[in-house]
């Protein structure tokens, strides 16, 4: 628990930075973001909406429903998605929402799914390009992470596949 806690003071933290790989991204979903048509997405509108400032607790952060959960533990048909390969896991930036991996694994922003062989779990995401040169590992959402059953703390191999998109 208390290594819990301080992985997510140092994301609390990190969160406040303005240079380099904790820069605030630009073109991402979530409420308030531009969606096709020119109208803003919203809260309720099927994407978690950012944890509140306050934020200091693993259940403050994650804003996802169970019922997006149930839905992002859904496994996809295996013809429908493509094995990109293996790679080592971290904790993403957790006042980030939604379900969604950014990794050196694309190039493109594509649906996908994670799997934990630890434990057989796996959850969609939304695959996020990280820049990072192969091997460089992938930051993971706290939603994400806690539907896998993977350790916050660790650093778990995880599988990647890209979905019908890829």
């Amino acid at each position: 628990m208390r290594g819990m806690v301080m992985a997510l003071m140092a994301g609390g933290m990190l969160a406040g930075c303005t240079e380099g790989m904790f820069a605030p991204k630009t073109g991402k979903t979530g409420p308030g973001a531009m969606v096709e048509g020119g109208e803003v997405e919203k809260p309720g509108d099927g994407v978690a909406p950012k944890p509140p400032a306050s934020a200091r607790t693993v259940d403050q952060f994650d804003t996802t429903t169970e019922a997006e959960k149930q839905a992002a533990a859904a496994k996809p048909a295996a013809a429908a998605e493509k094995r990109l390969g293996t790679t080592i896991a971290s904790l993403g930036d957790p006042t980030d929402p939604g379900f969604w991996a950014e990794t050196p694994l694309v190039r493109v922003a594509q649906s996908g799914r994670l799997e934990f062989p630890g434990n057989g779990n796996s959850v969609q995401v939304e695959l996020r390009p990280s820049g990072g040169p192969a091997g460089s590992g992938t930051r993971v959402s706290l939603p994400a992470f806690q539907v896998l059953g993977a350790p916050l703390t660790g650093l778990p191999e995880l599988v990647v596949f890209a979905g019908p998109a890829g």
